[in-house]
């Protein structure tokens, strides 16, 4: 039994710690998407309060009981945010391709959403297949 616990206290620390530095990546993508965008539009800090909750989340799995439920959480984000972020990939093709996206630096955004996303919801997959 002891066992177990240790491996997800591990396996718990690794998703925490892993939603904690998605969201200051997130952070920052969406603080710069908007600063580059000369302070256009609002809709460039999306991923910044998408990674804020990323931080809390992972905060929360760290420090308290209620690591399982946090876990979860931090899964439906992902899931919301790379279906939020899905509408951008003709331009992340567009930008890929050498095209030209209605906005690169939307593109780019978006892009570090679904590929972060992404990542977090294959980090609390493999936490649920090895607990």
């Amino acid at each position: 039994m002891a066992r177990k616990e240790v491996i997800m206290d591990s396996a718990t620390d690794s998703v925490s710690f892993t939603s904690i530095v998605a969201g200051v990546v997130l952070v920052l993508v969406g603080v710069l998407s908007y600063v580059l965008s000369d302070f256009a539009s609002m809709t460039a800090l999306i991923p910044a309060f998408f990674g804020f909750v990323f931080i809390v989340l992972g905060v929360v799995a760290r420090a308290t009981g209620a690591s399982r439920p946090a876990i979860l959480s931090i899964a439906v984000l992902a899931v919301l945010g790379i279906g939020g972020s899905l509408r951008g990939v003709p331009d992340i093709v567009a930008l890929v391709t050498g095209g030209s996206p209605e906005s690169t630096i939307g593109a780019v955004s978006q892009a570090a959403m679904i590929v972060i996303s992404l990542f977090l919801l294959i980090s609390v997959f493999r936490f649920f297949r090895d607990s």
